[in-house]
């Protein structure tokens, strides 16, 4: 059973940067489609980056274009997600999922597609 462990969440000001780790065990995190969702408080979990299995191609949510960067570090079994010049929109919990079956990021925003969760780490934006 693959288990995903999120770490580097904090509290920041607003227009600071923050990179989430996603670190996967003990299978290979490149056999594997990674997204990264959020879900601030009173709101539905959103789809925010996703990192392909097939050739590592990359998609981005609208609303962090320019700003977010997602990477696998192979050696190191890890994703990240590097975020510079936050909003307080970007606080919650942000998770990292792991998805098996597909070798595209073309569903990246439905949770449904990802079978493996992390526990999530919590990002706050706030002067």
């Amino acid at each position: 059973q693959l288990q995903l462990v999120e770490s580097g969440g904090g509290l920041v000001q607003p227009g600071g940067s923050l990179r989430l780790s996603c670190a996967g065990s003990p299978f290979t995190l490149a056999y594997y489609t990674i997204g990264w969702f959020r879900q601030a408080p009173g709101k539905e979990r959103e789809g925010v980056s996703c990192i392909s299995r097939s050739d590592g191609s990359t998609r981005y949510v609208d609303s962090v274009k320019g700003r977010f960067t997602i990477s696998r570090d192979n050696a190191k079994n890890t994703v990240y997600l590097q975020m510079n010049s936050l909003k307080p929109e970007d606080t919650g919990v942000y998770y990292c999922a792991a998805d098996s079956r597909h070798y595209t990021c073309s569903n990246y925003r439905d949770g449904h597609a990802y079978n493996t969760w992390g526990q999530g780490t919590q990002v706050t934006v706030s002067s």
